[in-house]
């Protein structure tokens, strides 16, 4: 079942990589052009997306073991509740990015306190989301925490993108360089969180389909 688990996170890969270049034709054309290839030079972009990937395979490592018929321990559990508290900070450092931009405008974030400020308080919300995971972990089944878990991804998501989007509209309406920068990087959290909450469902697609074509195999 973990090849089963690569693979969906190979396709959540994969994903991302495609829609990069519409996204941010979407988002950025035709106010200004840019030579958006130039993004797949970054490193930045690289280590964005091997986060967003890895994570995607941690968050699976309950449903490999519900697939497989084995017992759900801790570990495993773990591996999930960490990697859902980190989307759940992405989001909240999205949101701030997004609302900063919004209020400021071309003075956003100018200075590096702000930034590490917003850097933080997403770690903040990492922790915090980790320890409500964790709870939610150790008061119903695990095939139901993982249920909830993505649920909670997905609102959030929703709720951020709500932030984002309209935050982003009036930035692309003022004239002032890069604009509409900070509020990309809260449009990409909400739409990657939002993918990545669907993680396991593709999972158990898989597995369930890979269990009839092979019914004397795990």
């Amino acid at each position: 079942m973990k090849r089963w688990a690569l693979i969906v996170a190979g396709l959540y890969m994969a994903i991302l990589i495609v829609l990069t270049v519409p996204f941010i034709l979407l988002v950025f054309v035709p106010q200004v052009k840019l030579d958006v290839l130039k993004i797949f030079a970054q490193w930045g972009y690289w280590l964005w997306l091997a986060v967003m990937v890895i994570s995607q395979f941690a968050l699976l490592a309950v449903p490999v073991r519900l697939a497989g018929l084995r017992p759900v321990t801790r570990g495993p559990i773990w591996k999930t509740v960490l990697a859902g508290g980190l989307m759940a900070g992405g989001l909240v450092a999205g949101a701030c990015f997004a609302i900063d931009e919004l209020v400021f405008a071309e003075h956003a974030l100018d200075r590096d306190a702000d930034i590490w400020t917003i850097i933080l308080l997403g770690l903040l919300t990492w922790f915090i989301w980790a320890l409500v995971f964790s709870r939610i972990s150790r008061t119903v089944p695990p095939a139901d925490f993982v249920t909830q878990h993505c649920r909670a991804l997905f609102k959030g998501s929703i709720l951020e993108l709500l932030i984002a989007v309209p935050s982003h509209i009036v930035a692309r309406c003022r004239d002032y360089c890069c604009a509409g920068f900070w509020t990309f990087f809260g449009l990409t959290m909400g739409i990657s969180v939002m993918l990545f909450a669907y993680g396991p469902a593709v999972f158990f697609l898989f597995a369930e389909r890979w269990k009839r074509l092979h019914p004397t195999r795990e």
